[in-house]
């Protein structure tokens, strides 16, 4: 008779394997994205517009590529091998995120640049970035190479706090929510349309969601386990918000509609609320990574 109780390599009921196995489901190529009719539209957009439609994504293509680079210390910090499998999927889709920006730039920017009888712009290009954004991520690279120096609880808990919490958790996911809704045909139909920015920003989004989801995951392992006091975060998170304030871009436009500051500051701290009541209280549970990755949350 066949034996069901073989020790095997992988714990297939571990949360992080079930995020990793989604990763792995939701697989999207950022070169199958649709950009044709996204050229088109740019020409509908003034100088100004423009001009601040390129500054977010100079924003959000630096961020991509900034996080891509910082993680490798947790992926050789952690000690479970789900852990290690999932963070193998999260460095495969910052690098996608990159790439997804790169080629926007590349094949819509420049193509609108052309239009306009401008000159090529770089999104490297400095005058996009300010103080914060610089320092917020030096402070993101700080936290998580501190771990390859001394890899303990509170360690673990600021390079969370730092990357997932603060720079995906609040930074990108609120300025990709508000991109999304600025350009997306079904909220502000009197603004240009960009499809395929809006196809590949919801895939990133989806993506960001699960990645969220980890760093809260553990989080509250440390918590429930009391290897750490929830005060960490609150106070990491804290000090960081200035600087996360700074660098979320605005895309409203005078005398136009459009995604306010108001709206983005509402959405950013509901979300923020929500997950440290999930991380910090015993009766409350990160949600499965179908809720994580719902753009309808």
């Amino acid at each position: 008779m066949a034996t069901t109780d073989a020790s095997m390599q992988i714990d297939t009921d571990a949360q992080t394997f079930r995020y990793y196995r989604h990763a792995v489901e939701k697989h999207w190529d950022p070169h199958d994205i649709d950009l044709d009719a996204d050229r088109e539209a740019l020409n509908e957009l003034d100088d100004a517009a423009f001009d601040g439609l390129k500054r977010a994504l100079a924003l959000f293509g630096a961020g991509e590529d900034a996080v891509a680079e910082d993680l490798a210390p947790l992926a050789v910090a952690l000690d479970d091998f789900e852990d290690q499998l999932f963070i193998t999927t999260q460095l495969y889709e910052e690098a996608k995120h990159s790439d997804f920006f790169d080629r926007y730039w590349r094949e819509v920017i420049h193509a609108a640049e052309d239009d306009r009888g401008q000159e090529h712009s770089s999104p490297a290009d400095e005058r996009w970035f300010s103080d914060e954004y610089d320092e917020l991520f030096e402070r993101n690279e700080a936290a998580m190479a501190a771990l390859l120096d001394e890899d303990t609880p509170e360690n673990r808990a600021k390079a969370y706090s730092h990357y997932h919490m603060t720079v995906e958790g609040i930074l990108a996911q609120t300025g990709y929510y508000g991109l999304t809704r600025q350009f997306d045909e079904d909220t502000y139909p009197d603004i240009p349309h960009l499809p395929g920015l809006v196809s590949g920003l919801t895939y990133i989004r989806s993506d960001e969601g699960r990645h969220v989801g980890f760093g809260m995951a553990k989080l509250k392992e440390l918590v429930e386990t009391e290897r750490i006091q929830p005060t960490i975060i609150e106070e990491t998170v804290g000090d960081l918000l200035p600087l996360v304030q700074a660098a979320i871009p605005s895309y409203e436009r005078a005398g136009d509609e459009g995604v306010t500051p108001t709206e983005l500051t509402e959405y950013a701290t509901n979300k923020h609320e929500q997950r440290m009541k999930q991380i910090t209280s015993a009766s409350e549970h990160i949600p499965d990574v179908e809720e994580l990755t719902s753009l309808a949350n």
